[in-house]
């Protein structure tokens, strides 16, 4: 048969076998799904360049044949005639039953010789007396809207020889009554013999001297449409599959992909413990065996290699939370965002014990900063004594779309540890704790149905996990995209003690050698300490500064991606210097200062001598999104620019790393976040592209006050006059210079009448945290509209 040439009518019915070349999606009844999605590929993809081994599907109709030339359907029936699939022993006992009673069946003589003419076929295709094939289960009713019994079926690698295939062909059909695929039958209303079991015998692609996975041509975690997700480890695939071992995990970007660029904006190292290898034992035709320290720390896959694999892969409702009911009320707070959270309260006032928490917990402490973040992502809810709506948990928490409470004075002393709650920041400002798990129930929002707004609403991101989820969400792009992030979470260690590498492992050496005269053992501990996490976290990295730039730039990349074509407005690093110690070395590098509120951050570090190459890992991760991944709808800004000088020099240095403002349409904005950006701002509108209102830093400057201060935070408030007359103020200069201006600070989250003030102002964008973007888009609309205001064509 020519490749291709599909034969029809009901001869395809009665046939034990089928070729991948005479196969197609329509053909599930006859060969189930996964033998079906096989033979599409190799018909379609081959002739693309796609290399699909070969093989032969063994029919749902040669199943059934065996089912009744044997005579054991009617003993199958008799033995699930008592079947209980609630009582586990009873279904281990009638599930082995069965399956014996298959397995110990003779296949018929004429579906025992098609099989081997169709094997020794395949071998000469191969060019080997007994090529090794896989043997796959393909179940007819797989994959359907509401059930999917893919997986619920065995997989046998590596066999050889027809004896060996005969045998694994009866195990692969008796699969078809595994306990599990039994019972999920059950669940889901299906006839036991309404599904019939095709089997894939397919050349295997001798992988395990190399490396194998699975590719999806969508995320499936989010849905996210735009991207190839890859996983990959050691050997052959099953351990992957069954989530055996924790795989290499990449991720490309489809549409800068098919425009010639390397998008691979995410690549996680997996700890591959172990891998699938051939053995020579034919009853045991594969074995697991320990990866070596060296394959652990490598990538599975070259850049080369990922990037082809994702060609080859390319040939919402939202909620409202709503309180059902009331119970006692245990601590209350300031609300961030508007959810509901439950779980068991976990009491940690120490950052040295976060192992202890486990996930879906309530978190309660005092204070969290970035080293908290670990274990906040995996919280129901957070609540903290201290801190306002800018502090960390806040900031952290609304990233996440979790529940928290900031600012609840006591709930360290009142909450105990072990006991069921009920966070809700679903009744307005004031965020409450309640006793017992309370009802509440979750209201969806049509998103198909939000109105467009002439005023842009965009979004604050940080976190790039959440990108694909968040960039569903009507949207006009990111006005806020947070370095320090990405910096904390995804690569954890000051950019300066990756610079200077090797440097610190001479002063190592020095130390060692000199402790015989000084004793210096506690230094050399702690250097000891630091070299030995620095490995571990930059494994597969020569190069240590150069895993600074690809992990930056594969954070960016992802929210890129994820609001891909809107705008992008990423944030250079504006971490304070006591935030930069607590990175992995930073004690080495950063000076104390009594106010780093005030201190030496944002632009003023970007130029230093001490900090200037570290600065210039971050412009050639941009310039790495940009110009190799293709993601041109990221622009940058400079954060707490006290100068129009210093934004020429920061510009200038940006300049010494390839990162030149203008070039491929890169724009460079600027905070105005101090009172000298709003004083000066003709000035500033001659070196940047564009404004960026930070309200929070510009309200505490504007009154003089510290916003992480318990003791002056009632002062605190965006809706003052003095700060308003300074946004009104920015907002007409931009205008006048025809500079873009918009808002990333947080007052329009938490103010209504704040966002209707921007709007009648005249802004061009509001930048919201997520879970507040739906709303205020509504808002505004309505304002708009009241004010005559006609959204963009």
């Amino acid at each position: 048969m020519l490749k291709g040439d599909i034969m029809s009518g009901e001869s395809r019915k009665k046939k034990f076998i089928l070729w991948f070349d005479e196969i197609g999606i329509e053909d599930v009844p006859l060969v189930g799904g996964k033998n079906a999605s096989l033979g599409e590929m190799y018909r379609k993809l081959t002739e693309k360049g796609v290399q699909v081994p070969y093989g032969f599907a063994i029919t749902a109709y040669a199943y059934q044949y065996l089912l009744k030339k044997a005579g054991v359907e009617d003993e199958i029936r008799e033995v699930l005639k008592d079947l209980d699939t609630g009582d586990i022993h009873n279904l281990k006992e009638r599930g082995r039953r069965v399956r014996e009673l298959i397995r110990s069946s003779e296949l018929p003589e004429e579906l025992k010789r098609e099989i081997v003419e169709s094997y020794r076929r395949l071998s000469e295709k191969y060019g080997a007396e007994n090529v090794d094939v896989a043997v796959r289960s393909s179940a007819t009713a797989e994959d359907l809207p509401d059930a999917s019994f893919a997986g619920q079926q065995e997989t046998y690698l590596n066999i050889r020889g027809e004896e060996a295939l005969l045998e694994a062909v009866k195990k692969c059909f008796a699969s078809l009554f595994t306990d599990r695929a039994i019972s999920y039958r059950v669940d889901k209303g299906f006839d036991h013999f309404s599904v019939y079991l095709s089997i894939a015998v397919q050349k295997m692609v001798r992988s395990d001297a190399a490396s194998s996975g699975v590719m999806f041509t969508i995320d499936t975690e989010s849905g996210f449409k735009d991207v190839v997700l890859i996983n990959g480890a050691w050997g052959l695939g099953e351990n992957v599959v069954q989530g055996k071992v924790n795989p290499d995990e990449f991720y490309v970007f489809k549409p800068t992909l098919k425009e010639g660029y390397r998008p691979i904006i995410g690549k996680n190292l997996g700890e591959k413990q172990y891998k699938m290898i051939y053995s020579d034992d034919p009853q045991e035709p594969v074995k697991n065996v320990p990866t070596t320290e060296e394959e652990r720390s490598s990538y599975v896959l070259t850049d080369d290699e990922i990037l082809t694999l994702a060609k080859w892969g390319t040939i919402i409702e939202i909620e409202t939370f709503i309180l059902e009911e009331r119970g006692d009320v245990l601590v209350e707070g300031k609300a961030v965002g508007d959810k509901i959270g439950q779980g068991k309260v976990h009491v940690i006032e120490s950052v040295d014990r976060i192992g202890d928490f486990r996930p879906g917990e309530v978190l309660v402490t005092t204070m969290t900063d970035p080293d908290w973040e670990p274990i906040m992502k995996i919280a129901s809810a957070i609540v903290t004594d201290q801190g306002g709506r800018t502090c960390h948990a806040a900031i952290i928490s609304r990233e996440l779309g979790i529940p928290a409470i900031v600012g609840a004075m006591n709930a360290t002393k009142v909450l105990t540890t072990g006991e069921d709650v009920t966070v809700s920041c679903a009744e307005g400002e004031v965020g409450r704790v309640y006793r017992g798990l309370l009802r509440y129930r979750v209201e969806k929002i049509d998103v198909e149905k939000i109105p467009r707004t002439r005023t842009k609403i965009m979004m604050n991101a940080g976190i790039p996990e959440n990108a694909f989820v968040q960039g569903q969400i009507p949207n006009d792009g990111v006005g806020l995209a947070r370095e320090e992030f990405i910096i904390n979470s995804h690569i954890g260690i000051h950019p300066n003690a990756l610079l200077n590498f090797e440097r610190i492992k001479k002063d190592l050496e020095r130390l060692k050698e000199m402790n015989y005269s000084y004793g210096l053992e506690e230094e050399i501990k702690k250097l000891e300490e630091l070299v030995e996490e620095i490995e571990k976290r930059t494994a597969g990295y020569e190069d240590k500064a150069q895993f600074f730039v690809d992990k930056l730039a594969q954070g960016i990349a992802r929210i890129a991606a994820g609001f891909w074509p809107n705008d992008v407005i990423v944030r250079f690093s504006d971490f304070k210097t006591n935030e930069y110690a607590n990175l992995l070395g930073g004690f080495l590098y950063e000076p104390h200062e009594h106010n780093p509120m005030i201190g030496w951050r944002g632009a003023s570090r970007y130029y230093d001598p001490t900090f200037k190459e570290a600065f210039g890992l971050e412009c050639k991760a941009i310039k790495k999104v940009r110009d190799e991944m293709g993601l041109k709808n990221v622009k940058v800004m400079v954060p707490f620019c006290r100068t129009p000088e210093e934004g020429c020099r920061v510009i200038k240095v940006a300049e010494e790393f390839g990162l030149r403002q203008g070039e491929g349409g890169l724009e460079f904005y600027v905070m105005a976040e101090i009172p000298s950006n709003v004083i000066a701002a003709e000035e500033f509108a001659d070196i940047f592209d564009g404004f960026s209102i930070g309200s929070n830093d510009l309200t505490q400057l504007a009154l003089g006050l510290d916003r992480d201060s318990e003791l002056v935070a009632h002062l605190y408030n965006e809706n003052e006059p003095a700060v308003k007359r300074l946004v009104s103020q920015v907002i007409k200069v931009a205008k006048r210079r025809g500079r873009k201006i918009g808002i990333c600070g947080q007052a329009p989250s938490d103010y209504p009448e704040f966002a209707e003030f921007l709007v009648r102002e005249g802004i061009d964008s509001i930048s919201l945290n997520p879970d507040t973007v739906l709303k205020t888009r509504l808002r505004i609309a309505e304002l708009e509209k009241k004010l005559g205001i006609l959204p963009e064509q």
